[in-house]
């Protein structure tokens, strides 16, 4: 009797989104060393941890990582473990559309198909078995050919800086978990909005976090982005012979250049489509730390206090972020500061508006300052 696909054996993968640069954390987060590849938020690299917190509900023999080709070595280097065929080298940047798509055709190659858990690299979660919990009740979801399922975050505050997820009718509780129809995507509010948002109890956040079959990713490419999806079934046919690294090259730039949230999961929710997509509530300590500022936030242990990696005094001063590790910092009558020490470079901003660090690299950029970059 032919196997239900429902049921059938599918491996879990997981796809890990190593690319970014992380242009805020500057002047720790260069070119070459950004903010997945860094101790950002403790002793291990936020990548590392991201592949840590997965384990051992999917072992480094099903992690798969896509990063581009000047970080590729050192992704490498950081997932000891997985083979190095798996660490995926974009030749340019086209957005997570893309970089997901060149996932998924190699799972297909590898294993005919296989269940996706797509993640950022350079998230923070407080509450990892939780987290692998949830994970398990996606997957099984994930598992219904055509099903797409994303991870929504509670919010805490009115944030501006996401994008939200309207939650719809209940569609089902796999492993007694809950999960929701998702009504439509909205990207990032006015401030009035998100008020709204937060206080309304239907929204929760999107952290990026996706999960579906290799299969059912293709096959939305295909109904959403035909060109993409004609380009990387062309490269999946040449994976694994001479001719891959040449058609990759020239493929790869002509590809669409859209995020998966506006190329995938805005369309299957808003246009006809055999797609559906649901979400999982997760409320799981996640923050995206998406500046110095959101950094000290997660590791000042109480209001008001400052925080050092290394050796510190402090006279009158409260609410500052020192990154100095190889010097004393002494500090007085300073309020609210992020001061990061790199040797070659000192960032002093206040900490409310670290959000404008990237506006420096940017500069340093025009001026055609590459050693700081």
């Amino acid at each position: 009797m032919k196997r239900s696909p429902h049921r059938e054996s599918l491996p879990a993968c997981a796809v890990l989104l190593a690319g970014g640069r992380g242009t805020r954390f500057w002047p720790r987060s260069r070119m070459h060393t950004p903010k997945q590849l860094l101790n950002i938020a403790g002793h291990q690299t936020m990548l590392r941890a991201t592949a840590a917190r997965l384990h051992p509900l999917i072992p480094a023999r099903n992690l798969w990582a896509v990063t581009n080709a000047e970080q590729a070595a050192d992704v490498r280097r950081q997932l000891r473990g997985v083979p190095p065929a798996q660490i995926l080298a974009e030749p340019v940047g086209r957005n997570t559309a893309a970089a997901i798509g060149l996932a998924a055709i190699h799972l297909v190659r590898a294993h005919g198909d296989a269940l996706m858990v797509v993640l950022p690299s350079d998230s923070y979660v407080a509450q990892a078995a939780r987290y692998r919990t949830l994970i398990r009740a996606a997957l099984e979801l994930a598992r219904q050919p055509g099903h797409l399922v994303v991870f929504g975050i509670p919010p805490t505050r009115p944030e501006t800086g996401y994008g939200y997820i309207e939650l719809g009718s209940v569609a089902g509780k796999p492993r007694g978990v809950a999960a929701f129809a998702v009504r439509r995507f909205t990207e990032k509010p006015a401030l009035s909005l998100a008020q709204r948002y937060a206080s309304s109890g239907r929204y929760l956040w999107n952290a990026g976090m996706f999960f579906w079959r290799a299969s059912s990713y293709l096959e939305s490419l295909r109904a959403f982005l035909p060109s993409t999806h004609e380009a990387l079934i062309r490269l999946l046919s040449v994976i694994g012979t001479p001719s891959y690294t040449r058609l990759l090259a020239k493929t790869y730039p002509r590809l669409e250049n859209i995020s998966v949230d506006y190329a995938v999961m805005e369309p299957a929710t808003r246009l006809a489509s055999p797609a559906r997509v649901s979400v999982i509530p997760a409320k799981i300590g996640w923050s995206d730390i998406g500046s110095w500022a959101a950094v000290y936030e997660l590791l000042a242990g109480k209001s008001r206090a400052n925080v050092s990696p290394g050796p510190s005094f402090t006279l009158d001063a409260s609410g500052n972020y020192f990154w100095c590790p190889r010097k004393m910092v002494a500090a007085i009558g300073v309020d609210n500061l992020v001061v990061v020490d790199t040797g070659d470079a000192l960032l002093i901003c206040a900490r409310e508006r670290s959000q404008e660090v990237g506006k420096i690299v940017k500069w340093l950029e025009e001026h055609k300052q590459k050693a700081l970059l």
